[in-house]
Protein backbone atom coordinates (compact mmCIF):
# COMPACT_ATOMS: atom_id res chain seq x y z
CA UNK A 1 0.00 0.00 0.00
CA UNK A 2 0.80 3.60 -0.62
CA UNK A 3 1.26 5.84 2.55
CA UNK A 4 -0.21 8.70 0.47
CA UNK A 5 0.20 11.29 3.71
CA UNK A 6 3.92 10.61 4.17
CA UNK A 7 4.75 10.95 0.36
CA UNK A 8 2.84 14.25 0.56
CA UNK A 9 4.58 15.38 3.57
CA UNK A 10 8.09 13.92 2.02
CA UNK A 11 7.46 15.45 -1.48
CA UNK A 12 6.79 19.13 -0.03
CA UNK A 13 9.48 18.95 2.58
CA UNK A 14 12.09 17.50 -0.45
CA UNK A 15 10.70 20.25 -2.66
CA UNK A 16 12.18 22.82 -0.19
CA UNK A 17 15.65 21.28 0.94
CA UNK A 18 16.46 21.10 -2.44
CA UNK A 19 15.86 24.64 -3.70
CA UNK A 20 17.54 25.56 -0.49
CA UNK A 21 20.28 23.55 -1.43
CA UNK A 22 20.30 24.61 -5.30
CA UNK A 23 20.03 28.16 -4.20
CA UNK A 24 23.04 28.41 -1.63
CA UNK A 25 25.23 26.02 -4.60
CA UNK A 26 24.59 28.46 -7.45
CA UNK A 27 25.88 30.90 -5.07
CA UNK A 28 29.28 29.41 -5.04
CA UNK A 29 29.23 28.83 -8.06
CA UNK A 30 28.69 31.80 -9.55
CA UNK A 31 31.39 33.81 -7.26
CA UNK A 32 34.00 35.28 -9.05
CA UNK A 33 36.52 33.30 -7.51
CA UNK A 34 34.44 30.10 -7.71
CA UNK A 35 36.82 27.05 -8.02
CA UNK A 36 33.97 25.44 -10.28
CA UNK A 37 34.13 28.57 -12.38
CA UNK A 38 37.85 27.80 -13.20
CA UNK A 39 37.05 24.07 -13.49
CA UNK A 40 34.12 24.19 -15.74
CA UNK A 41 33.85 27.86 -17.15
CA UNK A 42 31.67 26.22 -20.36
CA UNK A 43 29.35 24.73 -17.74
CA UNK A 44 28.91 27.97 -15.67
CA UNK A 45 28.49 30.13 -18.75
CA UNK A 46 25.47 28.08 -19.72
CA UNK A 47 23.97 28.59 -16.18
CA UNK A 48 24.39 32.46 -16.28
CA UNK A 49 23.17 32.48 -19.87
CA UNK A 50 19.86 30.43 -18.63
CA UNK A 51 19.29 32.59 -15.77
CA UNK A 52 19.39 35.65 -18.67
CA UNK A 53 16.85 33.76 -20.69
CA UNK A 54 14.55 32.94 -17.80
CA UNK A 55 14.94 33.70 -13.85
CA UNK A 56 17.18 32.72 -11.27
CA UNK A 57 14.16 31.39 -9.68
CA UNK A 58 13.16 29.16 -12.61
CA UNK A 59 16.60 27.59 -13.33
CA UNK A 60 16.76 27.07 -9.12
CA UNK A 61 13.19 24.95 -10.03
CA UNK A 62 14.25 23.44 -12.51
CA UNK A 63 17.77 21.87 -11.34
CA UNK A 64 15.95 21.08 -8.19
CA UNK A 65 13.05 19.10 -9.34
CA UNK A 66 15.54 17.50 -12.64
CA UNK A 67 17.56 15.89 -9.03
CA UNK A 68 14.12 14.98 -7.53
CA UNK A 69 13.24 13.01 -10.53
CA UNK A 70 16.51 11.32 -10.90
CA UNK A 71 16.87 10.67 -6.94
CA UNK A 72 12.97 8.64 -7.26
CA UNK A 73 13.50 7.08 -10.55
CA UNK A 74 16.90 5.23 -8.98
CA UNK A 75 15.14 4.54 -6.06
CA UNK A 76 12.31 3.26 -7.55
CA UNK A 77 14.42 0.97 -9.70
CA UNK A 78 16.96 -0.26 -6.98
CA UNK A 79 13.46 -1.14 -4.92
CA UNK A 80 12.82 -3.74 -8.32
CA UNK A 81 15.93 -4.74 -8.64
CA UNK A 82 16.21 -2.88 -11.89
CA UNK A 83 19.71 -1.39 -11.20
CA UNK A 84 22.27 -4.05 -10.93
CA UNK A 85 24.11 -2.09 -8.24
CA UNK A 86 21.83 -0.31 -6.27
CA UNK A 87 22.42 3.70 -6.55
CA UNK A 88 20.32 5.01 -3.98
CA UNK A 89 19.53 1.97 -1.55
CA UNK A 90 21.72 0.52 0.74
CA UNK A 91 22.82 -3.57 0.12
CA UNK A 92 21.04 -4.88 2.90
CA UNK A 93 22.35 -4.63 6.43
CA UNK A 94 24.59 -1.70 5.20
CA UNK A 95 23.71 1.68 5.70
CA UNK A 96 25.84 3.62 2.51
CA UNK A 97 23.77 3.29 -0.96
CA UNK A 98 25.62 -0.31 -2.67
CA UNK A 99 27.47 1.79 -5.47
CA UNK A 100 29.58 3.89 -2.69
CA UNK A 101 29.75 0.20 -0.42
CA UNK A 102 31.24 -1.20 -3.37
CA UNK A 103 33.46 1.53 -4.46
CA UNK A 104 35.06 1.72 -1.11
CA UNK A 105 35.42 -1.93 -1.53
CA UNK A 106 37.28 -1.62 -4.65
CA UNK A 107 34.93 -2.64 -7.03
CA UNK A 108 33.45 -0.55 -9.60
CA UNK A 109 30.80 -1.18 -12.33
CA UNK A 110 31.75 -0.99 -16.07
CA UNK A 111 28.92 1.24 -16.32
CA UNK A 112 31.02 3.54 -14.52
CA UNK A 113 33.59 5.51 -17.31
CA UNK A 114 37.29 4.22 -16.46
CA UNK A 115 38.25 8.29 -15.96
CA UNK A 116 35.62 8.68 -13.34
CA UNK A 117 36.35 5.73 -11.37
CA UNK A 118 40.05 6.78 -11.34
CA UNK A 119 38.77 9.96 -9.75
CA UNK A 120 36.67 8.00 -7.35
CA UNK A 121 39.55 5.87 -6.07
CA UNK A 122 41.56 8.88 -5.67
CA UNK A 123 38.97 10.43 -3.42
CA UNK A 124 38.48 7.15 -1.56
CA UNK A 125 42.16 6.81 -1.08
CA UNK A 126 43.04 10.12 0.24
CA UNK A 127 45.65 10.67 -2.84
CA UNK A 128 42.96 13.47 -3.91
CA UNK A 129 42.20 16.34 -0.99
CA UNK A 130 38.66 16.57 -0.03
CA UNK A 131 36.63 17.53 3.39
CA UNK A 132 34.16 15.09 2.41
CA UNK A 133 35.90 12.20 0.20
CA UNK A 134 32.81 9.79 0.10
CA UNK A 135 30.31 12.28 -0.62
CA UNK A 136 32.58 13.51 -4.04
CA UNK A 137 33.37 10.00 -4.73
CA UNK A 138 29.06 9.39 -4.45
CA UNK A 139 28.06 12.66 -6.53
CA UNK A 140 30.22 11.08 -9.09
CA UNK A 141 29.14 7.51 -9.41
CA UNK A 142 25.26 9.22 -9.15
CA UNK A 143 25.88 11.26 -12.05
CA UNK A 144 27.70 8.19 -13.79
CA UNK A 145 25.03 6.32 -13.09
CA UNK A 146 22.29 8.60 -14.29
CA UNK A 147 24.60 8.92 -17.80
CA UNK A 148 24.50 5.17 -18.03
CA UNK A 149 20.86 4.89 -18.12
CA UNK A 150 20.69 7.52 -20.95
CA UNK A 151 20.46 4.92 -23.13
CA UNK A 152 17.97 3.18 -21.88
CA UNK A 153 15.56 6.11 -21.05
CA UNK A 154 16.89 9.65 -22.41
CA UNK A 155 13.56 11.17 -21.50
CA UNK A 156 14.58 11.10 -17.84
CA UNK A 157 18.32 10.70 -17.68
CA UNK A 158 20.16 13.42 -19.95
CA UNK A 159 23.70 13.06 -20.47
CA UNK A 160 24.53 15.60 -17.26
CA UNK A 161 27.45 17.63 -18.55
CA UNK A 162 26.10 20.73 -17.93
CA UNK A 163 24.93 23.15 -14.95
CA UNK A 164 22.69 20.65 -13.48
CA UNK A 165 25.42 18.77 -12.49
CA UNK A 166 27.58 21.31 -11.00
CA UNK A 167 24.63 22.30 -9.33
CA UNK A 168 24.12 19.24 -7.62
CA UNK A 169 22.96 19.40 -3.85
CA UNK A 170 25.70 18.58 -1.72
CA UNK A 171 24.29 16.49 1.15
CA UNK A 172 23.20 13.29 -0.17
CA UNK A 173 24.58 11.07 2.45
CA UNK A 174 23.40 12.09 6.42
CA UNK A 175 20.61 10.63 7.93
CA UNK A 176 18.69 14.45 7.28
CA UNK A 177 19.41 14.01 3.41
CA UNK A 178 16.56 13.77 0.58
CA UNK A 179 17.91 10.73 -0.38
CA UNK A 180 17.84 9.02 3.25
CA UNK A 181 14.14 10.30 3.62
CA UNK A 182 13.31 9.28 0.42
CA UNK A 183 13.94 5.32 0.98
CA UNK A 184 12.40 5.71 4.09
CA UNK A 185 9.13 6.72 2.55
CA UNK A 186 9.36 4.56 -0.93
CA UNK A 187 9.83 1.52 0.38
CA UNK A 188 10.18 -1.48 -1.55
CA UNK A 189 6.42 -2.56 -1.26
CA UNK A 190 5.04 1.54 -2.11
CA UNK A 191 7.75 0.95 -5.32
CA UNK A 192 5.70 -2.32 -6.39
CA UNK A 193 3.05 0.01 -8.18
CA UNK A 194 4.92 2.25 -10.52
CA UNK A 195 1.64 4.71 -9.26
CA UNK A 196 4.15 5.79 -6.57
CA UNK A 197 5.70 8.14 -9.11
CA UNK A 198 2.72 9.84 -9.96
CA UNK A 199 1.70 10.65 -6.92
CA UNK A 200 5.24 11.87 -5.91
CA UNK A 201 5.00 14.38 -8.21
CA UNK A 202 1.68 15.91 -7.51
CA UNK A 203 2.35 16.40 -4.36
CA UNK A 204 5.98 17.42 -4.87
CA UNK A 205 4.45 20.58 -7.21
CA UNK A 206 1.33 21.33 -4.62
CA UNK A 207 2.86 23.86 -2.43
CA UNK A 208 3.73 25.70 -6.29
CA UNK A 209 0.12 25.18 -7.38
CA UNK A 210 -1.08 26.13 -3.74
CA UNK A 211 1.04 29.35 -4.54
CA UNK A 212 -0.12 30.31 -7.70
CA UNK A 213 -4.08 29.93 -6.97
CA UNK A 214 -3.09 32.15 -3.65
CA UNK A 215 -1.84 34.70 -6.69
CA UNK A 216 -4.60 34.40 -8.48
CA UNK A 217 -6.12 35.91 -5.55
CA UNK A 218 -4.65 39.20 -5.75
CA UNK A 219 -4.65 39.53 -9.89
CA UNK A 220 -1.43 37.48 -10.41
CA UNK A 221 -1.90 36.48 -13.68
CA UNK A 222 -0.19 32.78 -14.19
CA UNK A 223 2.59 32.89 -16.27
CA UNK A 224 2.91 30.09 -19.26
CA UNK A 225 5.88 28.53 -17.07
CA UNK A 226 3.57 27.83 -14.20
CA UNK A 227 0.56 26.70 -16.48
CA UNK A 228 1.44 22.73 -15.95
CA UNK A 229 1.87 23.36 -12.00
CA UNK A 230 -1.82 25.38 -12.05
CA UNK A 231 -3.43 22.85 -14.43
CA UNK A 232 -2.04 19.24 -13.16
CA UNK A 233 -4.21 16.99 -11.76
CA UNK A 234 -3.79 13.45 -10.48
CA UNK A 235 -6.68 11.40 -11.20
CA UNK A 236 -7.80 8.76 -8.81
CA UNK A 237 -7.30 4.72 -9.69
CA UNK A 238 -11.02 3.82 -9.71
CA UNK A 239 -12.01 6.64 -11.90
CA UNK A 240 -8.99 5.63 -14.59
CA UNK A 241 -9.69 2.29 -14.17
CA UNK A 242 -13.48 3.17 -15.19
CA UNK A 243 -12.87 5.01 -18.34
CA UNK A 244 -9.95 2.62 -19.65
CA UNK A 245 -12.21 -0.44 -19.34
CA UNK A 246 -15.15 1.65 -20.82
CA UNK A 247 -13.26 2.53 -23.70
CA UNK A 248 -10.33 0.04 -24.01
CA UNK A 249 -11.98 -2.56 -22.58
CA UNK A 250 -15.89 -1.88 -24.12
CA UNK A 251 -14.03 -1.70 -27.83
CA UNK A 252 -11.91 -5.58 -27.36
CA UNK A 253 -15.22 -7.18 -25.99
CA UNK A 254 -17.26 -5.81 -29.23
CA UNK A 255 -14.67 -7.25 -31.58
CA UNK A 256 -14.73 -10.41 -29.27
CA UNK A 257 -17.69 -11.10 -27.59
CA UNK A 258 -16.31 -14.17 -25.88
CA UNK A 259 -12.92 -12.80 -24.90
CA UNK A 260 -12.41 -13.15 -20.69
CA UNK A 261 -11.19 -9.46 -20.59
CA UNK A 262 -14.65 -8.77 -18.72
CA UNK A 263 -13.34 -10.60 -15.61
CA UNK A 264 -10.73 -8.47 -14.70
CA UNK A 265 -12.42 -5.31 -15.57
CA UNK A 266 -14.20 -4.45 -12.42
CA UNK A 267 -16.12 -0.77 -12.96
CA UNK A 268 -16.97 -2.47 -16.90
CA UNK A 269 -20.71 -1.71 -17.69
CA UNK A 270 -22.21 -3.70 -20.32
CA UNK A 271 -24.21 -2.16 -22.35
CA UNK A 272 -28.46 -3.10 -22.09
CA UNK A 273 -28.84 -3.49 -25.79
CA UNK A 274 -26.43 -5.12 -28.58
CA UNK A 275 -24.33 -3.08 -30.18
CA UNK A 276 -23.67 -2.99 -34.06
CA UNK A 277 -22.07 0.67 -34.74
CA UNK A 278 -18.40 0.43 -33.31
CA UNK A 279 -14.35 0.52 -34.61
CA UNK A 280 -13.58 -3.62 -36.13
CA UNK A 281 -10.21 -4.21 -34.92
CA UNK A 282 -8.94 -7.69 -36.40
CA UNK A 283 -5.67 -7.85 -34.19
CA UNK A 284 -4.59 -5.90 -30.88
CA UNK A 285 -1.95 -4.03 -32.87
CA UNK A 286 -4.51 -1.62 -34.71
CA UNK A 287 -6.14 -0.25 -31.52
CA UNK A 288 -4.40 2.89 -30.91
CA UNK A 289 -5.02 4.94 -27.23
CA UNK A 290 -3.95 8.53 -26.75
CA UNK A 291 -4.35 11.07 -23.53
CA UNK A 292 -4.40 13.76 -24.72
CA UNK A 293 -3.23 15.65 -21.26
CA UNK A 294 -1.52 12.72 -19.79
CA UNK A 295 0.18 13.98 -16.97
CA UNK A 296 2.67 11.26 -15.37
CA UNK A 297 0.79 8.96 -17.07
CA UNK A 298 -1.50 7.42 -14.93
CA UNK A 299 -4.06 6.36 -17.33
CA UNK A 300 -1.54 5.05 -20.17
CA UNK A 301 -0.29 2.35 -17.16
CA UNK A 302 -3.39 1.19 -16.58
CA UNK A 303 -4.09 0.91 -20.37
CA UNK A 304 -0.72 -1.63 -20.78
CA UNK A 305 -2.45 -3.42 -17.82
CA UNK A 306 -5.17 -4.23 -20.35
CA UNK A 307 -3.43 -4.65 -23.53
CA UNK A 308 -0.95 -6.71 -21.95
CA UNK A 309 -4.41 -9.20 -21.20
CA UNK A 310 -5.35 -8.92 -24.90
CA UNK A 311 -1.94 -9.71 -26.13
CA UNK A 312 -1.87 -12.59 -24.13
CA UNK A 313 -5.45 -13.93 -24.89
CA UNK A 314 -4.48 -13.70 -28.53
CA UNK A 315 -1.82 -15.36 -28.34
CA UNK A 316 1.27 -13.81 -28.58
CA UNK A 317 4.96 -14.26 -27.43
CA UNK A 318 5.31 -12.53 -23.75
CA UNK A 319 8.44 -11.15 -25.06
CA UNK A 320 7.09 -9.63 -27.82
CA UNK A 321 4.12 -7.92 -26.02
CA UNK A 322 5.95 -4.90 -23.69
CA UNK A 323 7.59 -3.54 -27.16
CA UNK A 324 4.61 -4.07 -29.48
CA UNK A 325 2.28 -2.16 -26.70
CA UNK A 326 4.15 0.59 -26.84
CA UNK A 327 4.96 1.07 -30.55
CA UNK A 328 1.87 0.51 -31.77
CA UNK A 329 -1.06 1.34 -28.93
CA UNK A 330 -0.12 3.59 -26.78
CA UNK A 331 0.88 7.75 -27.26
CA UNK A 332 0.34 10.59 -25.03
CA UNK A 333 0.42 14.33 -25.03
CA UNK A 334 1.74 16.63 -22.41
CA UNK A 335 2.76 20.75 -21.89
CA UNK A 336 5.19 19.69 -18.88
CA UNK A 337 8.63 18.17 -19.49
CA UNK A 338 8.73 16.81 -16.45
CA UNK A 339 5.46 15.35 -16.40
CA UNK A 340 5.82 13.63 -20.15
CA UNK A 341 9.05 12.40 -18.67
CA UNK A 342 7.50 10.71 -15.45
CA UNK A 343 4.76 9.23 -18.14
CA UNK A 344 7.44 7.32 -20.24
CA UNK A 345 9.40 6.30 -17.36
CA UNK A 346 6.48 5.03 -16.25
CA UNK A 347 5.50 3.00 -19.28
CA UNK A 348 9.04 2.07 -19.14
CA UNK A 349 8.56 0.45 -15.80
CA UNK A 350 5.60 -1.17 -16.97
CA UNK A 351 7.80 -3.01 -20.41
CA UNK A 352 10.63 -3.93 -17.90
CA UNK A 353 8.09 -5.95 -15.12
CA UNK A 354 6.43 -7.81 -17.83
CA UNK A 355 10.05 -8.22 -19.85
CA UNK A 356 13.59 -8.81 -18.20
CA UNK A 357 15.34 -8.19 -21.31
CA UNK A 358 13.63 -4.80 -22.09
CA UNK A 359 15.86 -1.97 -21.78
CA UNK A 360 17.88 -3.84 -24.82
CA UNK A 361 15.07 -3.54 -26.63
CA UNK A 362 15.60 0.12 -27.78
CA UNK A 363 12.11 0.76 -27.76
CA UNK A 364 10.73 4.27 -26.12
CA UNK A 365 7.39 4.99 -25.21
CA UNK A 366 5.47 7.81 -27.81
CA UNK A 367 4.69 10.51 -25.23
CA UNK A 368 4.80 13.65 -27.31
CA UNK A 369 6.08 16.78 -24.83
CA UNK A 370 4.54 20.00 -27.53
CA UNK A 371 7.05 22.69 -27.63
CA UNK A 372 6.86 25.97 -29.11
CA UNK A 373 7.37 26.48 -32.50
CA UNK A 374 7.52 29.94 -34.09
CA UNK A 375 8.17 30.84 -37.89
CA UNK A 376 8.79 34.43 -38.96
CA UNK A 377 7.13 36.37 -41.57
CA UNK A 378 8.58 35.06 -45.13
CA UNK A 379 10.29 31.22 -43.74
CA UNK A 380 7.90 29.92 -44.77
CA UNK A 381 7.16 31.30 -48.14
CA UNK A 382 11.17 30.15 -49.28
CA UNK A 383 10.27 26.90 -47.51
CA UNK A 384 7.58 26.62 -49.93
CA UNK A 385 9.54 27.43 -52.48
CA UNK A 386 11.93 24.70 -52.63
CA UNK A 387 10.06 21.78 -51.04
CA UNK A 388 6.71 22.59 -53.46
CA UNK A 389 3.87 24.48 -53.75
CA UNK A 390 1.86 22.01 -54.39
CA UNK A 391 1.94 20.51 -50.92
CA UNK A 392 1.87 23.93 -49.35
CA UNK A 393 -2.19 24.20 -48.64
CA UNK A 394 -3.91 26.87 -47.10
CA UNK A 395 -4.57 23.90 -44.32
CA UNK A 396 -0.75 22.89 -44.16
CA UNK A 397 0.76 26.51 -44.04
CA UNK A 398 -2.08 26.96 -40.80
CA UNK A 399 -1.26 24.08 -38.91
CA UNK A 400 2.51 24.99 -38.94
CA UNK A 401 1.26 28.82 -37.36
CA UNK A 402 -1.31 26.89 -34.55
CA UNK A 403 1.95 25.71 -32.53
CA UNK A 404 3.50 29.51 -31.22
CA UNK A 405 2.22 28.91 -28.40
CA UNK A 406 1.90 25.03 -27.46
CA UNK A 407 2.75 25.14 -24.20
CA UNK A 408 -0.13 27.88 -23.47
CA UNK A 409 -2.95 25.92 -25.02
CA UNK A 410 -1.80 22.00 -25.06
CA UNK A 411 -4.36 19.60 -26.13
CA UNK A 412 -6.60 22.55 -26.98
CA UNK A 413 -5.41 22.66 -30.26
CA UNK A 414 -6.89 21.21 -32.70
CA UNK A 415 -4.96 20.90 -35.91
CA UNK A 416 -6.11 22.53 -39.46
CA UNK A 417 -4.85 19.61 -41.39
CA UNK A 418 -6.26 16.32 -41.26
CA UNK A 419 -4.40 13.91 -43.50
CA UNK A 420 -0.85 14.58 -42.85
CA UNK A 421 0.93 11.06 -44.36
CA UNK A 422 1.82 12.88 -47.26
CA UNK A 423 3.36 16.03 -45.75
CA UNK A 424 5.42 13.26 -43.40
CA UNK A 425 6.39 11.37 -46.57
CA UNK A 426 8.08 14.56 -48.16
CA UNK A 427 9.22 16.46 -45.51
CA UNK A 428 11.14 13.53 -43.88
CA UNK A 429 12.82 12.70 -47.50
CA UNK A 430 14.16 16.80 -47.92
CA UNK A 431 17.68 17.28 -46.66
CA UNK A 432 19.15 21.11 -46.54
CA UNK A 433 22.48 20.45 -45.32
CA UNK A 434 23.80 23.03 -47.45
CA UNK A 435 21.65 25.79 -46.61
CA UNK A 436 21.64 27.22 -43.27
CA UNK A 437 18.85 28.80 -43.34
CA UNK A 438 16.23 26.38 -44.82
CA UNK A 439 17.79 23.77 -42.54
CA UNK A 440 16.48 25.12 -39.43
CA UNK A 441 13.04 25.65 -41.03
CA UNK A 442 13.03 22.74 -42.33
CA UNK A 443 14.02 21.34 -38.53
CA UNK A 444 10.84 23.35 -37.41
CA UNK A 445 8.45 22.05 -39.81
CA UNK A 446 9.79 17.96 -39.09
CA UNK A 447 9.11 18.68 -34.97
CA UNK A 448 5.14 19.36 -36.43
CA UNK A 449 5.13 16.22 -38.54
CA UNK A 450 7.43 13.76 -38.59
CA UNK A 451 8.73 13.17 -34.95
CA UNK A 452 6.00 12.40 -32.65
CA UNK A 453 8.53 11.49 -29.61
CA UNK A 454 10.05 14.66 -28.50
CA UNK A 455 10.80 13.97 -25.39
Amino acid sequence: MIDTGRLKTFAQEARRTLRDQVSAKLDLVLASDSTVRRAALKAVQQLEGEIARSSRDQVIEKVAYTWFNRFSALRFMDANGYTGTRVISPADGQTRPEILSEAMAGVIGEEVPQATAAQVRALLDSRTPSTDPQGEAYRLLVVAACNHWHGAMPFLFEKIADFTEILMPDDLLSASSVVTKMRAVMTEEACHDVEIIGWLYQFYISEKKGEIFAGLKKNKKITPENIPAATQLFTPHWIVRYLVENSLGRLWLLNRPASRLREQMDYYIASEAPEKDFLRITKPEEIKICDPACGSGHMLTYAFDLLHAIYEEEGYDAAEIPGLILTCNLYGIEIDDRAGALAAFALSMKARRAQRRFFRNGVMPNICVLENVEFEAGELADYTRAVGADLFTKDLRETLTQFTESKNFGSLIRPRLRDVDEVRRVVEAKEFEGNLFLRDVHGRVRRRFCGWQTI
